[in-house]
């Protein structure tokens, strides 16, 4: 046998490596990029047939790419290719891909090829990666599950009876069954953060403006970022670094975000931390909780000072995002609802009928809400370094779930939702990251939540190696 030609059984080991591991391989020739894009050509096409996670894969223009990184690879030119490489990534049916079918999840645009690329998927596809397809996401973004009137659900890898989260479903599936090394999505009230905390993943909602927007008319909201979801927290680094910076057509752009390190420190030694298992809002899975303690034991092993908080946060910070975001759907998508109404997601279209009942006068006060949300946070920032909480209260739920099912009260006054996420987009300069910390005893994942100081994208990524080094997830597979 020709030993310049590797065994397919030798080649499925490179799919469970990291995006960092891999890039090694392909600088120090051990695989070629045409050997890593096949592989990952052949998984996602698997993970599309369980899990219902692609809208589309490029298979010959992917080849293609791969073909030329290599030849350039093997002419000396690597410095050309970028620091990614050829590494195939995913990027959210949310945003838009030059050439490329870009649908929102939605019939109204079944049809719709865009001819532009958002600047995080310019930048990605500068680096080298490789776009070997476009993932899930429900009717324009719009919940926490993954199910569209033009794709269907997109179900769990730990359990095809549950949910994969959303909006960036599709990613988090894609990323944790291996059949990307990263992919791209958008957060505006935990839309990467919850699909990394169901499916198993790492989630980053960078503070605002690390990553310019520039998927929406307006670059004047507060609540939007995109982001990474990862296969470990050295990705999703690495995915900031390259994606970062300022961009003059978005106005909220960092022009000097606060370095990343080359080598994230992996220990907390110093650092004090507020953990708070509910927010004094949330009713959490008991099972959650339990996890969280082992995280905030690591944390504690890495050095770190923790200590338990009652923040008592009053639900109406949690109530204000959600007329937010009624009022946001409604501006950037009621247009369609005169003409197209009933071909629309109902749970959509309630969103923004709602939201286009509430005045401005309401949305105003809505930022003092905001005010003081941030006035409390700040007060607790002058004694921690970062506040530990779950990501999600519940684990993933039925695959046809409606937000609107996490809408109640206990007994007890405890809000029965599905996510904490949404709550730090009212602070969207101060960043999240989901990190996976465990299962339940049905054998779903679950996950931590580590939210920083304004603009301390650095911190959140510290303290999420931290738990990655002393508590690794890397190599659970569904």
């Amino acid at each position: 046998m020709n030993k310049n030609i590797r065994l397919k059984s030798e080649l499925d080991d490179v799919l469970d490596w990291s995006a960092t591991q891999v890039l090694g391989a392909i600088k120090t020739r051990e695989v070629s990029v045409s050997e890593v894009v096949d592989v990952a050509l052949e998984r996602a096409q698997q993970t599309q047939e369980d899990c219902n996670c692609f809208t589309a894969i490029f298979a010959e223009e992917s080849r293609e790419q791969a073909r030329n990184i290599d030849t350039a690879l093997a002419q000396g030119g690597g410095h050309a290719a970028g620091a990614l490489l050829g590494v195939p990534i995913g990027i959210k049916d949310f945003t838009p891909t030059q050439g490329q079918l870009t649908t929102c999840g939605s019939v109204l645009m079944k049809d719709h090829v865009t001819t532009r690329d958002a600047v995080v998927a310019k930048r990605l596809k500068a680096a080298g990666g490789i776009v070997i397809g476009k993932t899930t996401t429900p009717e324009f973004a719009h919940s926490g599950m993954t199910s569209s009137p033009l794709w269907g659900a997109t179900c769990n890898p730990w359990d095809s009876k549950r949910s994969s989260g959303g909006s960036s479903g599709g990613s988090g599936v894609a990323v944790t069954c291996k059949a990307v090394y990263l992919a791209e999505g958008s957060d505006m009230g935990g839309s990467i953060r919850i699909p990394a905390s169901f499916c198993g993943c790492v989630g980053l909602k960078p503070s605002k403006g690390r990553i310019p927007m520039d998927a929406l008319d307006s670059v004047f909201d507060h609540i939007s970022h995109f982001g990474p979801l990862a296969r470990s927290v050295d990705d999703a680094a690495l995915f900031l670094k390259i994606t970062q910076g300022a961009y003059e057509p978005d106005i909220q752009s960092q022009r000097s975000p606060m370095p990343i390190s080359e080598v994230i420190q992996n220990d907390a030694k110093g650092l004090r931390l507020a953990v708070s298992p509910d927010l004094g809002i949330y009713n959490v899975d008991p099972e959650i909780i339990g996890n969280l303690r082992q995280s905030v034991s690591a944390l504690e092993d890495a050095g770190a000072q923790v200590d338990w908080v009652d923040l008592n946060w009053p639900v109406h910070y949690i109530k204000h995002w959600e007329d937010y975001w009624g009022v946001f759907l409604a501006a950037q998508f009621g247009h369609h609802l005169e003409q197209h109404r009933d071909r629309m997601d109902p749970e959509l279209v309630g969103l923004m009928e709602a939201g286009m009942k509430i005045d401005a006068v309401t949305m105003e006060r809505g930022a003092i809400v905001r005010t003081e949300q941030w006035h409390k946070m700040a007060k607790l920032f002058e004694t921690y370094d970062a506040l530990i909480c779950p990501t999600t209260a519940k684990v993933a739920p039925p695959v046809h779930a409606n937000e609107s099912d996490f809408t109640t009260f206990d007994e007890n006054g405890g809000y029965n939702a599905l996510d904490m996420t949404a709550i730090f987009n009212n602070v969207s300069v101060c960043p999240a990251i989901a990190v996976p910390n465990g299962f339940t005893k049905a054998g779903l994942p679950t996950s931590v939540q580590v939210v920083g100081h304004r603009f301390d994208d650095p911190m959140v990524l510290r303290l999420a190696k931290c738990l990655e080094s002393r508590a690794p997830w890397t190599n659970w597979q569904p």
